[in-house]
């Protein structure tokens, strides 16, 4: 065909800037469309496309929309549930049955060997299993707070949060005091201790004192006390069913395309 053939240097692919729609808030995030013409130029329908820097996703997602099989490979957990969450918003949650994580704790085993070798990295599981957003991306100070979870409450619209706080080590009743303080500072709804060992009973007891937050859908405890043996048996936040979840990052759009979604090999950190 007549014309000008492509050349390694593309100027019509825009970077993420800071009002790009599928700007998630990741450093080094890339365009997909970006990632979109490597994979399709690169290898055929069903390729498996293997990502070893992972990061917030473009390649598996991109890797995913064209038809690919994939592979994606990081050491954090942050960047494990930011992939997840990506998939969901672009597939809907059904996207889950299509994929493997390998290397998340399975047990309370694996999960006291994580808390003890990265108290950071437990908290960003920690907040995975409960679809919370993660306030802090450094380690450092963060007021009492790990995590958000922001929702409408019944018909009227109105945004409330539930406060989320991560302990790796030893707890007790002064930390459930202290993230009670924390509660009625952020004027949140509930709040929630997320805890490596188990509950104590003076944990129970100034958790019980904090009352009730009273939903459409009934009471839920203002202070409430998960451990990972808790969230790895299924057990959640009590609270209602919450219609808008804030993400670890921005929400990813969603895809362009109703695809089935396409059988995917393992991601794993």
């Amino acid at each position: 065909m007549s014309g000008t053939l492509l050349t390694n240097v593309w100027t019509d692919i825009a970077p993420i800037n800071s009002r790009a729609a599928e700007r998630l808030g990741y450093p080094t995030q890339k365009p997909e469309a970006l990632l979109e013409r490597i994979i399709a130029a690169s290898s055929n329908d069903g390729d498996v496309v293997l990502d070893p820097f992972c990061g917030c996703g473009t390649a598996t997602a991109a890797a995913q929309r064209v038809g690919r099989r994939w592979i994606g490979i990081d050491v954090t957990y942050l960047a494990i549930a930011l992939i997840r969450r990506r998939l969901r918003d672009a597939y809907g949650e059904g996207i889950d049955e299509s994929y493997e994580v390998i290397g998340e704790p399975a047990s309370v085993e694996d999960a006291r060997v994580l808390a003890a070798a990265d108290p950071y990295q437990f908290q960003w599981l920690a907040l995975d299993q409960v679809h919370a957003r993660g306030v802090e991306r450094k380690k450092g100070a963060d007021k009492g707070v790990d995590g958000r979870i922001y929702f409408h409450e019944g018909d009227s619209g109105d945004v409330k949060q539930i406060i989320i706080s991560v302990k790796a080590g030893h707890t007790g009743r002064a930390h459930v005091h202290e993230l009670r303080g924390v509660v009625d500072r952020e004027e949140a709804v509930i709040g929630v201790l997320i805890s490596m060992q188990e509950t104590t009973r003076p944990m129970r007891e100034e958790a019980a004192t904090a009352g009730f937050y009273t939903s459409p859908w009934g009471k839920h405890p203002r202070l409430q006390l998960l451990t990972v043996e808790d969230m790895l048996g299924g057990k959640g936040i009590d609270c209602q069913p919450l219609r808008h979840v804030s993400q670890t990052f921005r929400k990813a759009p969603k895809t362009a395309k109703a695809e089935e979604p396409h059988p995917e090999l393992p991601l794993g950190d």
